[in-house]
């Protein structure tokens, strides 16, 4: 029977490029959304209290903008059935009920968000970061609040990141990572209805890394699981099936509350306050540093993707009406950013 040692290095180099990095995201998330878990209050969530509901089996009340999201909630069942024997036992000061379910939850969010992580470390590796500046890039922008909700609350939103995660390493990386392009097309359908909206982005730059047919049939089986899951709820429920298509048209009533909103002085707090003081880094680079030489700025880098890529985390803002929430989709293209700068601080530091 072979050992350990004698299978790791088979895929030694490869596990250890993604396992740290991943490693140190969750660690990380694992440490910042724990009180998030344990303290938050559900009464006025309707968000949290609906993955609840669907983790739980019950669709009748959860409202058809969050129905079809069920991949995480299912996961964190699934987790949660072994935790139930036992979580009375660790924690007996906590009532039986959803405690274990929202253990599962966090502990799953943790691991998506940590993979989402590990994509933007790489992704700013392949844009020309050293190893510790993207690290190091990747914690500033874990340590984010809202990474703190998509960790440790019953939500969705970290296996969206990490298909923007995927899409963007893919992009970065080219020819080589095909895979994340294709799991992202693959997912992305599932994990949230806007996608739409990241599509023709992936399809335009992710060309490089996947030739269109296949994008088209990762997108296509994509949207055929997504087809069948819309079919089996629905039936379930007896609800109409053009019910989401209303919902989803009826998105573009916040256009008008999302601009007044982000005009306004609690808006624009809420738009600095997503990756908080880290926010001010760039923006103190480019007052500061008017003689840049081209070897030194950090901004060269970033191109149409990363432009076109704001354009649709925007779009996201405009329609949900939760401009930090949904800005929070940056995080790979501002890690990248992020950690260009902590390569480059010294040189810039002296220009």
């Amino acid at each position: 029977m072979p050992n350990l040692a004698s299978i790791v290095p088979l895929f030694g180099p490869r596990l250890r490029r993604w396992l740290l990095p991943w490693l140190l995201a969750v660690a990380a998330l694992a440490n910042l959304a724990y009180p998030m878990y344990v303290h938050y209050d559900f009464s006025h969530s309707l968000d949290t209290r609906s993955y609840l509901r669907m983790a739980s089996g019950r669709f009748d009340s959860v409202n058809v903008t969050r129905r079809y999201r069920v991949l995480v909630p299912a996961v964190a069942a699934a987790v949660a059935a072994p935790i139930t024997q036992v979580y009375a036992r660790i924690w007996p000061q906590r009532p039986a009920g959803q405690w274990p379910l929202r253990f599962a939850f966090y502990v799953v969010n943790c691991l998506l968000l940590g993979a989402a992580g590990a994509c933007w470390f790489h992704a700013a590796r392949q844009a020309g970061a050293t190893p510790n500046a993207a690290a190091l890039a990747m914690l500033a922008v874990l340590s984010s609040r809202w990474a703190e909700y998509a960790a440790g609350l019953p939500l969705t939103d970290s296996l969206y990141l990490l298909v923007f995660g995927l899409g963007y390493y893919a992009i970065r990386r080219g020819s080589g990572g095909g895979w994340a392009l294709a799991l992202a097309l693959l997912l992305g359908p599932l994990a949230k209805e806007s996608f739409l909206f990241l599509v023709p982005w992936l399809l335009w730059f992710g060309r490089p890394a996947l030739s269109w047919p296949r994008q088209l049939a990762a997108l296509a089986s994509g949207l055929a699981m997504l087809f069948i899951l819309h079919q089996l709820v629905d039936t379930r429920l007896g609800v109409p099936t053009g019910q989401s298509i209303t919902n989803a048209l009826a998105h573009f009533d916040n256009l008008a509350y999302s601009l007044r909103r982000a005009a306004s002085p609690k808006g624009l707090g809420e738009l600095l306050s997503i990756f908080g003081l880290f926010t001010f880094i760039p923006l103190l680079v480019l007052a500061l540093q008017r003689r840049m030489l081209a070897t030194t700025n950090p901004f060269a880098p970033m191109g149409k993707a990363e432009v076109s890529l704001v354009v649709v985390v925007i779009a996201h803002m405009l329609l949900s009406g939760d401009l930090g929430r949904m800005g929070y989709l940056a995080s790979s293209a501002f890690c990248v950013l992020l950690a260009l700068i902590f390569t480059n601080w010294r040189r810039l530091l002296s220009v």
